[in-house]
């Protein structure tokens, strides 16, 4: 199983960035699909951007789209997600998320690792 461990929230005002970053670690890295999720309180957790290793294909989720991007660099076992345009509502626990499998799914269970998350706080 691949161990997730994710960095780089913090505070931003709204219209600023981020980029967060997940490390992942104890399994084939390059065999698993890397998405994030993002859970604010009281809210379900919320997919947000997924690549595919094979292809290096990427989807979105709404809310998101055109203000985020994924990546991921196999050589430092990392994927990454820029944060632009940053929104208040965009506030929440980010989570990094694996699945062994090269299907892209933005459904949470089907995701088999999770890492602990990095909050991401967006001011008005």
């Amino acid at each position: 199983q691949v161990q997730l461990v994710e960095s780089g929230g913090g505070s931003q005002q709204a219209g600023g960035s981020l980029r967060l970053s997940c490390a992942a670690s104890g399994g084939t890295f390059s065999s698993v699909v890397l998405a994030w999720f993002r859970q604010a309180p009281g809210k379900e957790r919320e997919f947000v951007a997924a690549i595919n290793r094979i292809s290096y294909s990427t989807s979105y989720g709404n809310s998101v789209k055109g203000r985020f991007t994924i990546s991921r660099d196999n050589a430092k076992n990392t994927v990454y997600l820029q944060m632009n345009s940053l929104k208040p509502e965009d506030t929440a626990l980010y989570y990094c998320a694996a699945r062994s499998t090269g299907i892209i799914s933005s459904q949470s269970g089907a995701y088999d690792s999770w890492g602990q998350g990095t909050q991401v706080t967006v001011s008005s």
